[in-house]
């Protein structure tokens, strides 16, 4: 199982696109809403969470969370006791962490990026404490993939299929949605 935490002003492109990617490999997906089971992203689309931030249980089902970008939700998801309880759990666990846009932010924060190859968006590089900032769209280093911001969100999405999934899987949904790279 893969929670995908949402709160208030999350970014739609960076949460919905890697649910629908990672439900096509037939992966788990489960939507946690930060303070509530109804969220309002950043552009005023109100969704209705699969459970609560309290009601979220971190056990051996646990594959990794994902954390997307957007404001204020990368500053809500970031307060949430919630989700830093369940990076703190990945880290310990050696579990995978997905982050896009400003949520890398969050990690580095924590210090959890020193010393890894990660990706942000810009203006949040000085954020990502100790880490070494690429210009690549997608970077996964061990469990930590992080990604630009919604124009990286396929491709997001397919790398988190490919380490969730298996490669194959990952190329599979790429060819069924049309995804081309030029």
């Amino acid at each position: 199982m893969i929670y995908i935490f949402l709160a208030n002003g999350f970014e739609e492109t960076e949460a919905v696109t890697p649910i629908d990617i990672l439900r096509r490999c037939g992966k788990e997906v489960v939507t946690v809403g930060v303070g509530g089971g109804t969220v309002t992203s950043s552009h005023g689309i109100t969704v209705v969470a699969d459970t609560e931030d309290k009601l979220i249980n971190l056990d051996e089902k646990l594959e990794g969370i994902i954390l997307p970008g957007g404001m204020p939700g990368t500053l809500n998801l970031e307060k949430s006791e919630a989700v830093q309880k369940a990076i703190d759990y990945c880290v310990a666990n050696n579990l995978y962490i997905g982050a896009i846009c400003a949520a890398p932010s969050i990690l580095g924060h924590k210090g959890i990026l020193k010393g890894r190859k990660v990706v942000c968006f810009t203006g949040f590089e000085s954020q990502l404490e100790g880490a070494e900032v690429s210009d690549e769209p997608v970077v996964c280093d061990g469990n930590i993939i992080t990604s630009r911001g919604a124009g990286t969100a396929v491709d997001f999405g397919l790398k988190l299929a490919e380490v969730f999934a298996s490669d194959e899987q990952s190329k599979k949904v790429g060819e069924a949605i049309l995804w081309y790279r030029s």
